[in-house]
């Protein structure tokens, strides 16, 4: 609460408003995904076949938030290959841009989940264009929505 207090203070001292999108997006994710984003860092990636949702605690100490995380995107992966995207929508406030796409063409994208030392990456890859420019726009959308600061590029 007084982290939270803080950074209001400081946001309106610097004439930045916060933003209310965003800070529905972190309630809403903390919520449906079971950790803290506080206590936890979010990365989204563009490789040639696809790309990846990566999750990690931020203290290597904090066993609770890798464990919900590792519980989580295990969960995600089974969901998305299911064509279920409900938790993005719940967290986003909308579809995000490529659903549609990755649930018509859901037998052509592999979701696999991996464990990281601090959390976990759900890896997401294609044989198919039409699937790989599908999962591009769901990652750009994740990039900016959750203010990550990823390259919105294709990377190797």
């Amino acid at each position: 609460m007084k982290i939270a207090v803080l950074f209001l203070a400081l946001t309106f001292a610097y004439g930045q408003q916060p933003d209310p999108h965003h800070e529905a997006v972190n309630q809403h994710g903390d919520r449906v995904m079971g950790f803290s984003h506080d206590k936890t860092t979010h990365h989204f990636y563009l490789y040639a076949d696809g790309g990846a949702i990566e999750v990690t605690a931020n203290d290597a100490n904090d066993t609770a938030s890798r464990d919900q995380i590792r519980t989580h995107l295990s969960h995600i992966a089974g969901m998305f290959a299911a064509g279920n995207f409900e938790a993005p929508m719940l967290i986003h406030g909308q579809v995000p841009p490529g659903v549609p796409t990755l649930q018509k063409l859901k037998k052509q994208v592999t979701y696999r989940f991996e464990t990281l030392d601090r959390g976990g990456r759900v890896r997401i890859s294609t044989k198919s264009a039409g699937a790989l420019q599908a999962i591009y726009e769901f990652l750009r959308f994740q990039i900016s929505d959750h203010q990550t600061g990823d390259p919105t590029t294709v990377s190797q």
